[in-house]
């Protein structure tokens, strides 16, 4: 008897102050927005506030596997509302990202009209909807710094955890305004972040002020590298290990794959031995491009003859109206479909 109060005891301590190896702590996060989302080891959480220029990191607890069961679940966002107590027109979805810990998924939007509050929610693999309560949770806040302040909502436009580091795109106030951050975890502190600039060969001309739109991280040989997707659409290659603080790095274009579009999400997968990345896009559908040859890929650094240049990609047209996606598991990928005014969440094998 004498144990078991011990070790209630305990578990009671350690859930009162959240993850303490991790620098988490229980309490009411003060999120004002949430866009952007990644997950990183044990069910870690992260999600980017460009309102309050930072980055949070939660505990979502929720590290059980549950199965390899397809998630199919029509009009997502009426199951958002009901949880959140508002009208599907008052539920705007900004990110949609599975658990790999658990594979269930976790979506951010904001409710009500105009800016509208933030908002977290858990998907079940039963396709069960709920709140994540933005309360008594264990988390850790990093703040942005020089955040862009004439174009917001661009500070924080994608997000990856990758070996003990945090890495976020956006745009800073900087000349370079262009930024990527690597922020060690546990949060301490954010550095200013590496400006960055590419060719951008739609435009025909060297750009520091886009913003990088989606991002995945890939290792070519032993190195991490970012390849980056912009609007119109540059596929950029750049070296985490070049992102030191105040350095002004030169990105290296891989890819034309078509202006007019705006990348909206992108994932990096294996099939059959070979990686490929699969981007969804405003305007040109879901392209699977070959990562094969991405290490001696040459420098696009003109402006291309056709709309096309560099590391060839194939249309996907099965997969239509799609607005996030990310990887459910080795074989199969979680869409966000649009669906006349409101978005399904689909399973589909990966191409």
């Amino acid at each position: 008897m004498r144990t078991k109060l011990l070790v209630t005891a305990l578990v009671l301590a350690s859930a009162a102050v959240g993850r303490a190896d991790d620098g988490l702590t229980k309490g009411t996060p003060d999120l004002k927005s949430v866009t952007a989302l990644a997950f990183g080891p044990k069910g870690l959480l992260l999600a980017g506030d460009p309102t309050g220029g930072a980055i949070f990191a939660f505990d979502t607890g929720d590290t059980k596997p549950t199965g390899d069961k397809p998630l199919n679940v029509e009009k997502i966002d009426a199951k958002i509302a009901a949880a959140l107590g508002v009208t599907d027109k008052e539920v705007k979805i900004t990110d949609v990202k599975v658990n790999p810990a658990s594979g269930n998924v976790y979506i951010s939007a904001t409710r009500g009209t105009g800016a509208g509050d933030p908002a977290l929610l858990k998907v079940a693999r039963d396709g069960t909807v709920s709140a994540v309560a933005l309360k008594d949770l264990a988390f850790s806040k990093v703040a942005i710094p020089n955040a862009n302040d004439k174009q917001r909502t661009e500070s924080i436009t994608s997000i990856a955890f990758v070996n003990g580091k945090v890495i976020v795109a956006g745009l800073s106030n900087e000349e370079f305004a262009s930024t990527l951050r690597v922020i060690p975890f546990p949060f301490k502190d954010a550095d200013k972040g590496a400006g960055i600039k590419i060719f951008h060969g739609a435009h025909g001309k060297l750009e520091t002020n886009a913003p990088i739109r989606t991002f995945v991280t890939y290792k070519i040989g032993e190195d991490d590298n970012i390849l980056a997707a912009y609007t119109c659409t540059p596929l950029v290659k750049i070296p985490v290990s070049d992102l030191k603080a105040g350095a002004k790095v030169n990105g290296t274009t891989i890819a034309e794959l078509g202006n007019r579009n705006r990348p909206l999400d992108m994932i990096v997968y294996t099939k059959d031995g070979k990686d490929y990345i699969l981007m969804a896009n405003s305007a040109r559908g879901v392209m699977k491009v070959p990562t094969e040859g991405v290490d001696k890929a040459e420098a696009i650094t003109a402006r291309p003859a056709g709309e096309t240049a560099g590391l060839k990609y194939e249309s996907i047209k099965e997969l239509a109206n799609v607005m996030q996606l990310d990887k459910l598991d080795d074989g199969h990928a979680l869409l966000l479909v649009k669906n006349g005014n409101l978005h399904d969440l689909k399973t589909v094998p990966l191409p």
